[in-house]
Parts: C-alpha cells; sequence; structure tokens
C-alpha cells in the first residue's frame, strides 16, 4: 500500500495542506507574502460576488443532482420493463452515451445548440414557439438554468446505469408477490424498486452533487462566468482569482470553503443512504 499512500500523500494531502496555509496570507503568488489571519475567508462571505458563486452552486444541485436523480429512477424502471427488446439495448447505449462525451465537448456542442439561432430555437420556431427564442446561456436569468440542463443531460445517463444495475439485483419474488396483492405498476415502483434502490440512489445524489458544486467545465466553456456574473460558481471563481487576478489567499479561502460546503452536505448524505443494519 506504501506506493498508493505516497501518491495520496504527496498530490492530494500536501495540497490541501498548503491550500490551508495560503489562505491565511495575502500573496499574488510570486512575491512575498503578508499574514492576512481570517481577512480572506471575511471576504468570501462579505463580497457579494464571491458568496453568489457559492450561492449559484447550490441552485445547480437542483438540476445536476434532482433532474438525473428523479428522471433517471423513471427511466431505468421503464427500461427494465423491456429489457428484452432491442429497444432497451438502444435506450441503454443512447443515454449512457453523453457520460463519455468530454465535458468541453459537450460545452461546445450544446454551446451552438443553444445559441440565438441554434438548433433548440429553431425547434421552437418551427413548433409556433417563436416568442420563447432566446439567447439561452446570453441571458442574465436564462443563463444558469441553461448550464443546468446541460450539466443534467450530462449526468442522467450515469444514473440510469447505477439504477438499472442496482435493478438487476432485486428479487422478481418481490414483484410477483406484489402483483398477486393487486399492486399495479406505480405501487411497485415505490414499494419495492425505490426503497431497494436506497445505496444506488446515495451513490447518485452524492456524485451529482459533488459535480454541482465543484462544477467549472462547462460553465467554463459555456458562458465563462457571464453574462455578468449570472452563471459565476467557485470552482471558476478560484480559477479567476488565482490566475487572473494574482489573489492567491482570497482563491485558496474561497476553495478551503468550498471543501467545507462539499463536505457539510455530502457527509448527511451518505449516512442517510447507508443501510440501516438489523
Amino acid at each position: 500500500m506504501a506506493p498508493a499512500l505516497i501518491c495520496y500523500a504527496v498530490f492530494v494531502l500536501r495540497p490541501i495542506v498548503l491550500t490551508v496555509q495560503y489562505s491565511f496570507y495575502d500573496w499574488n503568488g510570486v512575491g512575498a507574502s503578508r499574514w492576512a489571519g481570517l481577512a480572506n475567508y471575511g471576504k468570501v462571505f462579505t463580497d457579494p460576488e464571491l458568496y453568489e458563486s457559492i450561492l449559484h452552486a447550490f441552485e445547480l444541485i437542483l438540476f445536476f443532482s434532482g433532474i438525473p436523480v428523479l428522471l433517471g429512477l423513471a427511466i431505468a424502471a421503464t427500461i427494465r420493463r423491456i429489457a428484452t427488446s432491442r429497444l432497451a439495448l438502444v435506450a441503454r447505449t443512447v443515454l449512457f452515451l453523453p457520460q463519455v462525451i468530454p465535458l468541453v465537448a459537450a460545452g461546445i456542442a450544446w454551446t451552438w445548440l443553444l445559441s440565438a439561432t441554434g438548433v433548440v430555437n429553431q425547434l421552437f420556431s418551427a413548433l409556433g414557439l417563436g416568442k420563447v427564442t432566446t439567447a439561452w446561456l446570453g441571458g442574465s436569468s436564462t443563463a444558469l438554468p441553461a448550464v443546468g440542463a446541460i450539466g443534467a443531460w450530462v449526468l442522467l445517463g450515469l444514473c440510469i446505469l447505477l439504477f438499472l444495475s442496482g435493478m438487476s439485483k432485486i428479487d422478481p419474488a418481490l414483484y410477483e408477490a406484489a402483483r398477486i396483492d393487486g399492486a399495479g405498476v406505480v405501487r411497485e415502483f415505490f414499494a419495492i424498486t425505490v426503497p431497494s434502490l436506497r445505496q444506488e440512489i446515495g451513490v447518485c445524489v452524492t456524485v451529482t452533487v459533488i459535480a454541482a458544486l465543484a462544477s467549472f467545465d462547462i460553465v467554463y466553456v459555456s458562458t465563462q462566468g457571464g453574462p455578468g456574473n449570472a452563471t459565476m460558481v467557485p470552482g471558476l471563481e478560484i480559477y479567476y482569482l488565482a490566475f487572473s487576478q494574482r489573489e492567491v489567499g482570497l482563491a485558496s479561502a474561497l476553495a478551503v470553503v468550498l471543501m467545507v460546503v462539499v463536505l457539510v452536505v455530502v457527509l448527511p448524505i451518505q449516512r442517510i443512504s447507508r443501510e440501516e443494519k438489523p
């Protein structure tokens, strides 16, 4: 285990410790540093641009986690019922495809699709919904939901695959007994399928919540945090602070806050999703 532990210590633990250390200094990354104490952390929670980026990340949880988990459960249950058909195989392949596409490529493709003259607006116009068309990634009120929709599209396939894997382990006798008792499709879903997927749901929620809070790639490629700061998220803000504005101390403080937020949000999810011991 020593080689793995050494790599983990050098490439994970050491950067975390250094980030915490830098967060207490005012440093431009090159010259001499100056002790700042908790001033950087105070700015994180008082500067509207910084704490609003954290709020934007929480808003993305609704899209990155809520939609893939809920829609993934419904789609996985539907695929399970038609598991022997060719349509099920095609559906699994098509729906999982976004997961293997690089996020940068996905962001670029969706930027074209959601542009003012993109396919999405052309489709709305063809359906007689021309009044709905807009530059989805260019409006302050639509940019963040549009980015969230891209993230939901990317993460949906992973959730479906995990749910299908979990459903394959459910004893078919449970469904047969439920049908004998007169349970319908909806009752089977909520009484057998969902409770049996407790761990898989916990994994999906954990992965998607972390993806929302630590989002960077899709936002950087599609909007770069704009228009204005409408889609600015902590990961992108840290990048700009450290490499554009040369405020390494402030960027480190925001990174530490983000790490704590992720732990505070994810650890209860892990505890709730853990199976109760008899």
